[in-house]
């Protein structure tokens, strides 16, 4: 009776140990399902925990900063170029919403080159100023506390986009808007402008109008950097043909 009651303690036991020291393997296939898994995982002071596949948070937040770095990277290229932003009809640049009446009466009297001219260089302006947010991504990629890797990898497809977000817009708009106004400037935007304003002021019965270019454009420049940002975020999450450099491969794999 003795020797029973021994043997059913220790077998109790066993199965309290697996119980206890069991380790799941984590759901998902993916790096950021692997990653998400391990970081909820983590008490506070834990700075490198294997994963089941071999991997640590280390490799986890690296992983994630090379990706975000390669994403932005690719976006800045993207806009920063002639017609980035003009032939994009996803980012392009319209006139102020202000200056929609000025462009349809200037349409009707067959004038509608001038609000064309003052459209296509705003655009033109975003572009020369797009490569601006290059040094700002890095930055606060830097930045990026085990906090903020966590978050973003808990969170939806655009986490890393609203961080970024977040992080950037004032600096952001601080570093664009002396650059899209010189670049408004040397491409002739102003002139345009006036040219513009001109002839819509030649019009009967007009109400005057006003607009600020450069804060305009700075904005509408924002607004798709981060949109082609949270594309790029989302397609590094999910396609492998991002994954373009060893340590990638090795984290999403």
């Amino acid at each position: 009776m003795g020797k029973n009651r021994l043997k059913f303690r220790l077998i109790s036991a066993a199965v309290f140990m697996g119980l206890v020291f069991h380790v799941p393997s984590w759901a998902g296939n993916s790096w950021l399902d692997q990653g998400t898994n391990l970081l909820k995982s983590l008490g506070s002071g834990q700075e490198t925990v294997k994963t089941a596949t071999g991997l640590s948070t280390e490799d986890i937040i690296a992983g994630l900063k090379q990706a975000l770095k390669k994403g932005s990277s690719a976006v800045v290229s993207q806009l920063g170029t002639q017609d980035g932003f003009n032939t994009d009809m996803a980012v392009h640049i319209p006139l102020p919403g202000n200056l929609s009446m000025v462009k349809s009466l200037l349409d009707k009297a067959g004038l509608g080159a001038y609000t064309d001219d003052v459209e296509l260089k705003l655009n033109r302006a975003a572009e020369a100023a797009a490569p601006k947010a290059k040094a700002l991504f890095l930055d606060a990629i830097s930045q990026m506390s085990f906090d903020d890797a966590k978050a973003i990898l808990d969170g939806p497809d655009d986490a890393a986009t609203q961080y970024f977000k977040e992080k950037m817009s004032p600096g952001l708009s601080e570093a664009m808007t002396p650059v899209v106004d010189q670049s408004l400037d040397q491409v002739g935007a102003v002139r345009a402008y006036d040219l513009m304003i001109g002839q819509y002021k030649s019009l009967p019965f007009v109400p005057d109008v006003k607009a600020n270019l450069t804060g305009h454009a700075v904005e509408k420049a924002m607004d798709g950097i981060f949109y082609y940002l949270a594309k790029e975020e989302k397609a590094i999450r999910e396609n492998p043909a991002k994954r373009t450099t060893e340590l990638l491969q090795k984290v999403f794999n």
